[in-house]
């Protein structure tokens, strides 16, 4: 019976709230005003806050967007015929504003006032960033002394003793903690679960109740600058974190997902960037390599590899290592991952027309000497940049292809002349990240005879170019564990590299349209050391695992060393 009444009140409810929007367009029409169904309108905060809730409640209306540049207003009201809705409009059209109204429902105008409880702190608190003084921080490390603490300290926190900015900054305190790249939090059916990337890999912190991530998401939500009341479509913003002495970026990425709205928060630590030439994990021979590329004055070098697998760093530490007060610097990024003191950095802006392709026509009459290209996605792009390299500019870019050699068949799907790609084009570079073993806890693992045999083989095959007296004794560690690294038996990462030159017989093979493998082919027998031999390198000097090396690069083929 209890079941049955419920039915026939939401039917009811329902009704109601039929009836009120169509009187609602009755109401529009009349005063020939647009209608509007508030529910699912975007709502700016920001915006409210231009009048007070008591205000707003006497006046039955609701300001639901500010447009800065044109002194412009868009206003929800009930009834615009009100005296007070007419003295509440009189007063913002005094102040300069250009007003635009709104029919709307009660029902609808409530849900719209109901937003109030966000412009207070939106006012007082929300400045797209979040402070974290240096005693709070260091008060909230001291239970952070592991990954177990992280949870443990999250855990703690109870809404009916804290607040959502509380629970926020020990989340970003944890991440921060940890080294984490990224904060997931993902809606299930009854819970979220709070995730966190760490040397690439997602680790399951703990659960939220949904109760406290309906606070959390609004939030994040206020600090990020995105539309509280937009549900089921994407949004993305930005916010910082300050604590004493820098300032880390957080990009975000709110997505519908079947059981609400999933998180995605991207930590941008400046010191994560902050490496030269020599830190990059570069072999001595193939350093040596770089920096002679590096001395040209003009050319194209291209890094290519996966979303994730360290490009930017690389390409910052070339240009930091080329950066003096002689040449002038200049990128363009989409978007700019990271600041670097003393280099012009720009960021493309689709939606105002702003693509690489134009960016870099603009940036080419600003005479720089070495150009950055966050990119290259499109023809235009591609050769306007191989222009520059034959026109007397150094060329950094990044092209999506699994191996080195896969960049040639990319630029000639993306329609660039094979004869200009050879000239233009000094060095591919090829690039993934592995995780390096912790240096606190692994422990020295004896290789098998056959994998010895296997290992003395492999090392035969290299080129001359490798110091293969580096390799000697062969050192094979395996992981452990400890509270230096948080129980992983991994701390950090380092990259593994292939350098494919592009010298005459390259070009030539270019010109003549010759397919990846055969120039994947023709760059190992002329000494090149792929991504997974410079791995297995790494492996022998007890940098990292053969799991690894096999997770970036695939199986291992011993048969082929032993041919």
């Amino acid at each position: 019976m209890q079941a049955k009444k419920s039915v026939i009140d939401e039917k009811l409810a329902e009704l109601r709230c039929e009836a009120e929007e169509r009187d609602a367009e009755r109401r529009a029409q009349k005063n020939s005003l647009p209608y509007l169904d508030a529910k699912s309108a975007p709502v700016n905060v920001d915006a409210m806050a231009l009048i007070s809730e008591e205000s707003a409640l006497k006046a039955k209306l609701a300001i639901i967007e500010a447009k800065p540049q044109e002194s412009g207003l868009s206003i929800a009201v009930f009834d615009p015929a009100l005296p007070e809705t007419k003295e509440v409009l009189s007063g913002l059209e005094t102040k300069g504003y250009k007003i635009s109204l709104f029919v709307v429902s009660l029902s609808s105008l409530r849900h719209l006032l109901d937003f109030y409880k966000f412009v207070s702190s939106a006012q007082e608190k929300i400045t797209g960033s979040v402070n974290i003084e240096e005693s709070k921080l260091q008060e909230i490390l001291k239970n952070l002394t592991s990954f177990d603490g992280v949870k443990k300290s999250v855990a703690a926190l109870n809404f009916s003793e804290t607040d959502t900015s509380n629970f926020l900054e020990v989340i970003l305190a944890g991440a921060l903690f940890l080294r984490a790249s990224d904060i997931h939090l993902e809606p299930e059916e009854t819970v979220v679960k709070f995730r966190l990337r760490i040397d690439g890999l997602l680790h399951d912190v703990l659960e939220v109740q949904k109760t406290a991530y309906s606070h959390l998401l609004s939030r994040i939500k206020l600090l990020s600058e995105l539309k509280l009341n937009v549900h089921g479509e994407p949004q993305d913003g930005r916010f910082s974190i300050k604590l004493s002495g820098k300032e880390i970026e957080v990009r975000v990425a709110v997505a519908p997902v079947e059981f609400g709205e999933v998180i995605v928060m991207r930590l941008l630590d400046p010191d994560a960037i902050n490496i030269n030439l020599k830190e990059l994990g570069l072999r001595a021979d193939d350093l040596e390599i770089i920096e002679k590329e590096l001395i040209r004055p003009n050319g194209m070098i291209l890094n290519t590899g996966p979303t994730g697998s360290g490009k930017t760093t690389t390409l910052y530490a070339f240009l930091k290592h080329k950066q003096n007060s002689e040449i002038k610097i200049i990128t363009i990024e989409d978007p700019i991952e990271y600041k670097i003191h003393g280099i012009e950095q720009t960021q493309v802006d689709e939606e105002s027309g702003y693509g690489f392709a134009d960016g870099l026509k603009s940036l080419m009459r600003q005479d720089p000497d070495v150009l950055l290209v966050g990119e290259i996605r499109d023809k235009e792009t591609a050769e306007i940049g191989i222009q520059a390299a034959l026109t007397g500019h150094l060329v950094f870019s990044t092209v999506h292809a699994n191996e080195a050699a896969g960049a040639i068949p990319r630029l000639l799907d993306l329609g660039v002349r094979p004869t200009s790609i050879g000239p233009a084009v000094n060095m591919i570079i090829g690039q993934r990240l592995v995780r390096r073993l912790c240096g606190f806890c692994k422990i020295k693992d004896e290789p098998s005879e056959d994998l010895k045999n296997k290992i003395k083989k492999f090392l035969a095959g290299l080129p001359q170019r490798v110091k293969k007296e580096d390799f000697k004794e062969v050192k094979v560690f395996k992981r452990k564990g400890c509270d230096k690294c948080n129980g992983f038996g991994y701390k950090g990462r380092t990259a593994i590299y292939e350098l494919m030159p592009v010298g005459a017989k390259i070009e030539e093979m270019i010109n003549k349209d010759t397919g990846e493998a055969t120039l994947q082919e023709y760059a190992i027998k002329n000494g090149m050391v792929t991504m997974q031999f410079d791995g297995i390198l790494k492996v022998i000097s007890g940098e990292t695992t053969f799991d690894e090396v096999e997770s970036a690069t695939g199986p291992i083929e011993w048969e082929d060393f032993l041919k």
